[in-house]
């Protein structure tokens, strides 16, 4: 197997090469990407064509005594206990409330891992704007607080693998604590649909 690795490109081969990838798609995203934005990409290639659509993560419900205004929870044994929606909808505004890693009621994922808690994060408010007929396109502006200070790293890695082309407005704050065991940053984000 170590033969593979015991070749030369020269010019002519670089410049094939080069041709190829020219002529090639990029897809979007990084590691675990495949499963969040077109093309669905699996083992067995792209399954975009098998799908109508996605049906959204959580269940749009309206607000009662407020006509037009909508709202999702994501499960979070918060959102009942402290009276709030993860996200609402009103008129061309969606409104992400700040948004742990918590998942369901069984709590924190990658406990103490900023990194990987931001992505979940990230994922989650993607979720809730889709649910609402909005997208990760539409977001204007996001907050991120932060337990320690020096996950900034990590969590900018996140936001930017996400966030790269919509440059979204930001502000990264390090707050004294964050409520629960384990969590190390928290994310709200505001979206402007555009009328249709």
């Amino acid at each position: 197997n170590l033969a593979l690795f015991r070749f030369a490109l020269d010019d002519k081969d670089r410049s094939w090469l080069d041709e190829a990838f020219a002529q090639t798609r990029p897809i979007p995203g990084d590691c675990g990407d495949e499963y969040r934005k077109p093309p669905f990409l699996t083992a067995s290639g792209d399954l975009s064509h098998h799908l109508d659509s996605l049906p959204p993560v959580y269940r749009a419900e309206p607000v009662p005594g407020r006509p037009g205004r909508l709202r999702v929870d994501s499960g979070s044994v918060w959102e009942p206990l402290a009276g709030y929606a993860r996200a609402v909808r009103d008129g061309h505004r969606i409104e992400v409330s700040g948004t742990t890693a918590t998942h369901g009621r069984a709590g924190v994922v990658a406990p103490d891992d900023a990194g990987a808690q931001a992505t979940f994060i990230l994922d989650k408010i993607a979720a809730s704007l889709r649910s609402l007929g909005g997208s990760l396109d539409d977001v204007i502006r996001t907050r991120v607080y932060l337990r320690e200070v020096d996950d900034w790293e990590a969590v900018s890695r996140a936001h930017g693998r996400v966030f790269g082309d919509i440059r979204p407005a930001n502000t990264l704050l390090q707050v004294g604590a964050l409520v629960g065991t384990g969590y190390r940053v928290e994310i709200e984000a505001e979206a402007q649909l555009r009328p249709q």
